[in-house]
């Protein structure tokens, strides 16, 4: 049960500080911004639950670790129910806190920093790019993952080098999708934009565990 309430309160703080970096200061962050609020957020979360329940924070890593044999199969739907519930409840209290500027805040307008493809990527990016993209920065960050929690890995820094790779992936991301990476990540902020974002939203689950169960086959490929 622990593993579980810290799996909800890391990816509630993740969604809280990235996002929300997004949603009330991105135009003066900008794309560098926001990727480090979310890198170093991930950073500090990695130390502060990484002994607790592993720090997934993400469902793509936990399928990535299960797939890699890093993580009990059974422990999958747990976690990934508190990361979904983390992130919902980080998305509520951004959009209250948001709700309270002068002069109201429309999701429909802003959109909420979800993520998107065609007319609601940042970049005007199809489908297909916004796949290929989430796949393999997913893929990025999940190999990063597993290889810097490997035995012989050097004990006691692998929150840097994870942080670092969801910082990276962010920066090539977010000109695409807003960068996802995260099913739990886009779940919370398309619930409240509705429409569009909930219509996108299967590309933004299915590709990001995509990738980290590639990971998990390139990594038992290069281990073995």
């Amino acid at each position: 049960m622990k593993r579980y309430l810290a799996e909800f309160i890391g990816t509630f703080v993740l969604v809280l500080v990235g996002v929300g970096s997004a949603v009330l200061d991105g135009k003066a962050l900008g794309p560098v911004g926001i990727s480090l609020a979310f890198g170093l957020t991930l950073v500090a979360m990695a130390y502060a639950i990484g002994p607790i329940s592993g720090c997934h924070i993400n469902p793509a890593v936990t399928f990535g670790l299960a797939a890699a044999g890093k993580c009990k199969w059974a422990d999958v739907p747990g976690y990934i129910v508190a990361q979904c519930v983390g992130a919902i409840l980080a998305s509520l209290v951004l959009f209250v806190i948001a709700g309270g500027v002068a002069g109201g805040y429309d999701v429909s307008v802003t959109g909420f920093a979800a993520n998107g493809f065609g007319d609601h990527s940042p970049g005007g990016y199809g489908q297909t790019a916004a796949f290929l993209t989430e796949m393999f920065f997913t893929f990025v960050l999940v190999l990063t993952v597993i290889g810097a929690t490997a035995d012989k890995a050097p004990a006691g820094f692998a929150g840097l080098p994870i942080g670092f790779a969801l910082a990276v992936t962010n920066f090539a991301a977010i000109p695409v999708t807003n960068a996802s990476i995260n099913p739990a990540r886009s779940l919370g902020p398309a619930l409240f934009v509705g429409g569009w974002a909930l219509g996108q939203l299967w590309l933004f689950i299915l590709a990001p565990i995509a990738g980290g169960i590639l990971a998990a086959i390139v990594y038992r490929l290069v281990r073995e």
